[in-house]
């Protein structure tokens, strides 16, 4: 087979593994909520609790958080020990990716995808830790 035979053929199968296919449509970006960047700001909607997939058997606390740059609304885990009573509804939260495979969920938590990092401004882990404490918005 001569180079142009070959290159044809590699185009005309080339959408047979969808990863693929999503990466070069951009399909992923186009509905990731938060886009392009690492983290985005958001108000906290409610506090709610996910029960997490078998075989554990726990409820994860999380919160609905209503994005400011595009208004979509999200599911984040509030990560730490006791770390749900620093974050009240109407706070103002920065929000993160939680890093599973290919931006999918991580852990026992289905359909979440981002977790808390900060409250009002201030660091999430330092507010648990008991180093600061909440400021108001």
């Amino acid at each position: 087979m001569n180079g142009l035979k070959l290159k044809n053929a590699r185009k005309k199968f080339r959408d047979n593994k969808l990863p693929n296919k999503k990466k070069r449509l951009g399909i992923s970006l186009k509905f990731d909520p938060i886009g392009r960047a690492s983290q985005a700001k958001g108000i906290v909607i409610k506090k709610i609790q996910k029960e997490a997939k078998q075989p554990n058997s726990a409820m994860r606390k999380c919160c609905r958080v209503q994005l400011i740059k595009n208004g979509k609304e999200v599911t984040a885990f509030i990560p730490g020990n006791l770390a749900q009573k620093f974050v009240d509804e109407h706070d103002e939260v920065v929000i993160e990716r939680i890093g599973g495979k290919q931006g999918r969920t991580k852990g026992d938590l289905s359909g979440v995808r981002f977790q808390v990092i900060k409250v009002n401004d201030q660091s999430l882990a330092r507010l648990w830790c008991g180093k600061i404490q909440k400021g108001r918005r």
